[in-house]
């Protein structure tokens, strides 16, 4: 309930901000009929019914079944001690009765909880790729709140951005003191990549160092594959080759 709560105060803050319906929705993974109820000045998160019982037979019991749950007493035993005293119901009826009841009392608990906003994992994921700036559904406080809370989300985005760098510097050295700063952290997914990267490392260097690559060969082996898939299974390596230098011929005489 507090969560769907957080969700509604959300989605009117963007529309106040200027946001179509349209990209509400998109940005917070609903459907556009749900972010109009949300956006309705009369739309609640609760049921003006909810947790309203109409008197049942358990009703004059009900804080004595609460007491001997709390001494551990089982609900056959709990249910012979209320029937000595006239009541009619059955076992059945105090186990809703207890369950509705340890749900109501988590419910005030959270609601007594104090209020923290919520932050959908999928923007702290966009961070790794995009700038602070380009995510529209986490502000620069709620950023500065979640490194607050959770460090390790600060390295983490610092040593993506590294790494970017690194790549794009042109000095293939930036790689060697990134891995060195990575190897600080214990996250095996990080380890994983680190080794996996220094078993390749002099190819990956290259590619920091230098302009060109193999795009040009992998575009044709690419191409290759296609048209191997197309005729697999119903014809010769002859005909393969005549029909990759057909599309080569093909390609020339038009470009």
């Amino acid at each position: 309930m507090q969560q769907k709560q957080q969700e509604v105060d959300e989605a009117r803050k963007l529309a106040q901000d200027g946001y179509p319906i349209e990209q509400i929705a998109s940005m917070m993974h609903h459907t556009c009929k749900t972010i109009r109820n949300y956006l309705d000045p009369s739309y609640s998160v609760t049921d003006g019914h909810y947790n309203n019982r109409i008197p049942d037979k358990l009703a004059p019991y009900e804080k004595e079944v609460i007491e001997l749950r709390r001494k551990g007493l089982t609900y056959p035993k709990i249910h012979k001690t209320l029937s000595e005293k006239g009541y009619t119901g059955s076992v059945a009826s105090l186990r809703m009765f207890m369950q509705k009841e340890r749900s109501l009392m988590h419910d005030q608990g959270e609601q007594n909880k104090p209020h923290s906003e919520f932050i959908q994992r999928k923007t702290l994921c966009q961070l790794i790729y995009r700038k602070l700036e380009d995510v529209a559904t986490i502000t620069p406080d709620q950023y500065e709140q979640a490194l607050e809370k959770y460090p390790l989300l600060g390295n983490l985005y610092s040593l993506v951005r590294e790494f970017h760098s690194a790549m794009f510097s042109k000095k293939s050295e930036k790689l060697d003191v990134w891995i060195e700063s990575a190897k600080k952290h214990d996250i095996p997914e990080l380890q994983a990549f680190v080794e996996g990267i220094s078993k390749d490392l002099e190819a990956i260097k290259n590619g920091i160092t230098y302009s060109y690559n193999n795009g040009l060969a992998e575009g044709s082996i690419n191409k290759i594959k296609v048209i191997k898939r197309i005729m697999y299974g119903r014809n010769s390596f002859s005909l393969l080759k005549s029909k990759v230098l057909f599309h080569e011929l093909f390609h020339n005489e038009f470009n």
